[in-house]
């Protein structure tokens, strides 16, 4: 075996908690060694999660504007897509130019890339092996690093449900994302964000797609009346959603797959193009050999952390998917820069309530902080007020005047807001914004004081805080 290296930070895992885990500690001067076993850096996210599927997205946007545009007095002739094309650019100008940034990044911070699988030997020490054909053939194969902390950043892969192995025609939201061609007919296995998602951007590139939901409503985590926006959308493009339907079994040739769900104990049967499946993600936490360490994993598979982002072992910290909470690209850069911060002895910590949500539906919803019903389980009186789109200029000029935004407030003197919601045009642009106000403990009428610019879709922002003060402006 080889000799051991002296390492004093090391991460697993180079998707977003990893390197933003490893910018941050580099910056606060911590020599960083980052291990990651794909050929590539920025993980699921960059490469085959949040940044290609909204770049499907806005080409769907793009074709249904090319097509009609008949609202605004435009005649066209008819759009075609050279989906070829469409992936060809999603790879090259997106995903491989965010990915060899990250690779700049990581250069420009002096951190030591290392390509291969990690595992833990002790509390202390790390086996790196190298990947592919080759990775057990001898034990003088891969690197033994011993460490003063170390970052675990492993990530999530999707879960693969009885009846629907991956593969062929029934694929995964990586594979959805990888189509080789726009499906006449696609279904979608699970209405959360993620299959919401691409049910949408699919639709919008012209399939007939179909979503099976096994509970009853898609979007489970956001309150019935925002739901309700997307699903009228959703209906316009000629989406079904079928809700409490369970997935029974797949069966494919080359040319097509047939779905068998049921609902109510009744079987029917849709065939399609291809099925992607998307019910939810797993940790990577099995292979790391957690068990030779004292950290500790709840029921689901996830690391138990502190605020911080300490596990049970004082060397360990973990951040991002492989623990506790949504799995979150934008969570997890926060508790990449918590744990990093209190490696060097920082009074850092994560606020979990402050993070906000976000569905690239169409149109996009946001939220932050309590919902009216989880506040009140929190034995919290609250309030809440509500301004729509419909009455902004801005949202009305661009014919997507759909949605609204919503506080929800203390009910006393106060007025403090405790939940901030949004559903309508570019709603994931204003969550940094309701982000601001939950965090910082702002009331009503801090944000009523603030003035927002006229047009823009951050004013009814503004006149919801008018309203929660009884004074409303344009309803």
């Amino acid at each position: 075996m080889a000799d051991v290296e002296k390492k004093d930070t090391v991460i697993i895992g180079a998707g977003p908690g990893g390197y933003v885990a490893a910018i941050r500690a580099s910056e606060l001067g911590q020599k960083v060694t980052l291990v990651e076993k794909s050929d590539t850096l920025g993980g699921v996210c960059l490469n085959v999660g949040c940044v290609p599927s909204k770049a499907l997205i806005q080409a769907g946007h793009r074709l249904e504007q090319a097509k009609d545009g008949s609202t605004y007095g435009i005649s066209t002739k008819s759009a075609e897509i050279d989906f070829a094309k469409t992936q060809e650019w999603k790879q090259k100008k997106v995903v491989d130019r965010m990915t060899s940034g990250v690779k700049m990044l990581m250069k420009k911070h002096h951190v030591d890339v290392v390509n291969g699988e990690a595992v833990f030997l002790s509390d202390t020490q790390l086996r790196v092996m190298p990947t592919g054909e080759k990775q057990f053939m001898s034990t003088d194969t891969g690197q033994t690093f011993e460490f003063n902390n170390i970052i675990i950043a492993s990530g999530s892969h999707p879960i693969e449900i009885p009846g629907f192995k991956f593969e062929g025609r029934v694929v995964d939201s990586t594979g959805g994302l990888g189509l080789p061609e726009i499906p006449k007919e696609f279904v979608v296995i699970g209405g959360g964000y993620v299959g919401t998602e691409l049910a949408g951007a699919y639709a919008s590139l012209g399939a007939h797609v179909t979503i099976l939901e096994g509970t009853k409503s898609i979007l489970p985590n956001f309150t019935k009346d925002m739901v309700s926006v997307v699903l009228k959308k959703l209906k316009k493009k000629g989406v079904d959603v079928i809700t409490n339907a369970m997935a029974k079994s797949s069966k494919q040739d080359d040319n097509s797959v047939s779905v068998t769900y049921a609902v109510d104990g009744k079987e029917s049967t849709i065939k399609a193009d291809y099925c992607m499946v998307t019910v939810g993600r797993k940790p990577n936490t099995d292979d790391l050999g957690l068990e030779y360490t004292k950290v500790k994993l709840n029921d689901h598979g996830q690391i138990e952390v502190d605020n911080q982002g300490r596990t049970a072992s004082e060397h360990i910290w973990a951040v991002g998917d492989a623990v506790p909470g949504a799995a979150l690209a934008h969570k997890a850069f926060a508790e990449a820069k918590t744990a990093a911060g209190a490696i060097s002895g920082k009074k850092t910590a994560n606020d979990w309530l402050s993070v906000p949500a976000v569905c690239f539906s169409d149109p996009e919803i946001a939220t932050v902080g309590y919902s009216a019903d989880a506040a009140k389980d929190k034995g919290i009186k609250v309030k809440t007020a509500q301004f729509p789109f419909a009455g902004n200029a801005r949202a009305v000029s661009l014919d997507a005047a759909d949605g609204f935004v919503r506080f929800i407030y203390t009910d006393d003197d106060n007025k403090n807001i405790v939940g901030a919601e949004a559903v309508g045009p570019e709603a994931s642009t204003m969550a940094g914004e309701l982000s601001i106000i939950v965090n910082d403990g702002l009331n009503v009428e801090d944000v009523a004081l603030t003035i927002h610019p006229h047009p823009t879709l951050n004013e009814p922002i503004q006149e919801t805080a008018d309203i929660a003060l009884g004074f409303p402006t344009h309803i």
